[in-house]
Formats: C-alpha cells, structure tokens, sequence
C-alpha cells in the first residue's frame, strides 16, 4: 500500500515540478525572452506573505493560510497550462478544466490533496480575506514583473495592458500602498526614457 502511495506522490511532485518549467503565457504572447516561469511567479507571491505586519495588516489575515493558498492557486496549470483571455477559451471552459485538474492532483495526494483543493476552490470563489489577499499578490506580482521586464529591455510602457487590467483592483492598503510606489518608480523610469529619447 505504501508503495502505491509513494508512487502517487512522486507523480504529484512530477506534476508540480513542471511548472518551474512552464511560462506564463501572457509574456510569451508579448514575445519576451527568458520569462518567468509559473513556479517562480507563485514563489514571489508566497514571500510576500511574510512581508505582512500586525502594523500594514489592518485585517489580521492568516499568514500561514495566505503562503498556503499562494502556493496552490495555480496548481492545476501543472495540467492544463496557463489559460489567458487570449486563448480563445471561455471563462467557464477554463474553470472547468482547471478544476478537473485539481481533482487529478488531489487523488494523488490524499488528505493534503484535499487541502489543497480546498484552498484552490477557496481562491477561485474569492471567499475568504486570505483568498481576497492572495488575488492581490496575484495582481501585483504580476506588474512589478511587467515592469521588472520594461526596465530590462529599456521599453518604457510597452506592458500597460497589464497596469491598465489592474489598476483600481488592489483592495489590502499595503499592498495599495506597494502599488503606488510601483507606479511611482515606473512613472520615473518613463521619464527618463523621454529624456534620452527612447520613448
């Protein structure tokens, strides 16, 4: 039996080990080079979590629930890959099928399967503070890696669409408050593009 389940669980970390491979579809449809990878776009979420105080946290989240749900929201793109808007795929279809996968991976995986599927469910039905966190960690870690891009290739505003998708959707004041100094740094970096002539 114990056999059986072992071979299940290296399954399962098969599973989760290709997503350090796969990129994120939206900066592939942008044609950068070396995008980040789904893995390392749910380990910068997961760090964050500890960035939070009782002095920016005004609502007491649950840290270690936050870490947890960061780490699992999107498991199932081990399975189905990163689903965008721009994959002619509807809204309904790609929840359908990310959610098959998460039941795919939580058979492998037992009780924890089933945390996970709890925590997944959770983040996609937006119920709970922590899942409402984790869509803002969600939304931020993915402009300050659009800008993170704008900055390497010296391409001021090239990634708005990826500001303007997001802009007025942050609901946690700190991270608010991380949005403003984003926006702050990127205006700067405009302005010096304008300056030398590369905007």
């Amino acid at each position: 039996m114990a056999l059986v389940e072992n071979k299940k669980i290296l399954e399962f970390l098969g599973l989760v080990g290709r997503l350090k491979h796969e990129k994120r579809t939206g900066w592939v449809l942008c044609n950068i080079n070396d995008c980040e990878s789904i893995a390392g776009h749910m380990y910068r979420m997961g760090l964050m979590t500890f960035l939070l105080t009782e002095e920016n946290d005004p609502f007491k989240l649950d840290r270690f629930r936050c870490l947890q749900i960061a780490l699992v929201h999107d498991l199932a793109e081990s399975i189905v890959g990163d689903i965008t808007p721009h994959c002619g795929i509807s809204p309904e279809e790609k929840h359908r099928r990310e959610d098959d996968a998460m039941k795919i991976i939580a058979e492998l995986t037992g009780f924890a399967g089933d945390r996970m599927y709890e925590l997944y469910k959770e983040y996609e039905n937006q119920s709970s503070p922590e899942a409402k966190f984790a869509k803002d960690l969600d939304r931020y870690d993915m402009i300050l890696q659009a800008y993170e891009y704008e900055k390497r290739e010296n391409t001021p505003k090239k990634l708005e669409e990826f500001f303007k998708a997001t802009y007025g959707k942050f609901n946690h004041p700190f991270i608010q408050d991380l949005a403003k100094e984003l926006y702050k740094q990127r205006e700067e970096f405009e302005k010096m593009g304008l300056q030398n002539g590369n905007v």
